[in-house]
């Protein structure tokens, strides 16, 4: 890094340590609650990195879980808030730091914890300034009525991901020349209008019996746990199946948290179309992280799909990255 930088002042750093070991998910698969993985203090890696560079600004980005994650007893997020606060204006307050990406034009419920900071020796503006900038644009389901008020609606599963064609389980249905017909303000922000290659449109396989449980759930509105009280012959033969194992992404609601597990198996993602009876394409799962649809990701499917999970959505991201532009202008 310091050959890449080559002694020039840096602007901004953001990144965040691994979040397997803080995610309440990793917890709960732990048999001591993630509190011996070694991921736990890889915090202190980033804090050495921030005080080598001196960026004027940081961001530091996590899943919730980092906020009740303990080792030994005790939370690790105030021992973080205290190793970033030595040379930088921070706050902890969770009414600031934390974001649902819904807010953003993002079609995903998708709760994150957002940490930045301002050089100390800097001035112009306040570090809760810089968070006022980052504007919300829409609202998200769980939103008040008075809290709605100069919000759009949220961008849902159709908007997101309805024009694309239809595709059967195990078949790829990318093409090279799809046409683009860009019919709503989420489909601008990401698409392209015209005709344009259309890449990763590709379904994993799943078995009849799968099906049959994705359309039953589909045509009656059913969670997993409806399925099995009315369905107990569909009821899947694992002992360790969860209600949350089975989810349909609901057409006019945004989806549930793109997690990197869908590289494992796509049952917490299956498309609301009774037809299909499926789970999301690639491409769909990078429309719900608001990818672009020219960006190109590399390797397996299964590579692909822990890329898409891991990312923070594009168009969140945006908003952050507006928000510390005009900051750096304003500081001195």
């Amino acid at each position: 890094m310091d050959k890449a930088i080559d002694k020039r002042e840096v602007d901004v750093i953001i990144g965040g340590p691994p979040c397997q070991a803080y995610s309440t998910a990793g917890r709960v698969r732990d048999r001591v609650g993630m509190e011996k993985d070694a991921r736990n203090f890889l915090f202190e890696s980033y804090v050495s990195i921030l005080e080598h560079y001196l960026p004027k600004v940081f961001v530091f980005e996590n899943v919730t879980g980092l906020l009740t994650a303990r080792v030994g007893g005790n939370r690790i997020f105030p021992q973080i808030i205290e190793a970033l606060s030595k040379k930088y204006c921070v706050v902890d307050d969770t009414e600031i730091i934390l974001f649902n990406t819904a807010n953003y034009g993002v079609p995903q419920i998708r709760k994150r914890l957002i940490i930045m900071g301002i050089r100390k020796d800097l001035k112009g503006v306040d570090i809760r300034d810089l968070y006022r900038r980052i504007t919300k644009t829409h609202f998200d389901p769980s939103m008040a009525p008075e809290d709605q008020k100069g919000l759009k609606k949220f961008v849902d599963v159709k908007e997101a991901i309805g024009d694309l064609p239809p595709v059967a389980p195990g078949e790829d249905a990318s093409t090279d020349s799809f046409n683009y017909v860009c019919n709503n303000d989420f489909l601008k922000a990401i698409g392209k209008k015209g005709v344009h290659p259309l890449r990763d449109h590709i379904c994993r396989k799943h078995n009849e019996k799968d099906r049959e449980r994705f359309r039953e759930m589909i045509a009656h509105e059913w969670s997993f746990r409806d399925l099995r009280n009315n369905r107990p012959d569909l009821e899947h033969e694992h002992a360790r199946v969860f209600d949350n194992s089975y989810v349909v992404q609901w057409w006019n609601l945004p989806s549930k948290t793109i997690l990197a597990h869908i590289h494992k198996d796509g049952f917490q993602f299956i498309h609301p179309d009774f037809k299909q009876a499926r789970s999301f394409t690639v491409r769909e799962a990078a429309r719900i992280q608001s990818f672009p649809d020219d960006f190109v990701f590399k390797g397996s499917r299964g590579d692909k799909f822990k890329q898409i999970g891991n990312a923070v959505p594009c168009l969140f991201a945006e908003a952050l990255a507006k928000a510390i532009k005009t900051t750096l202008e304003d500081l001195i």
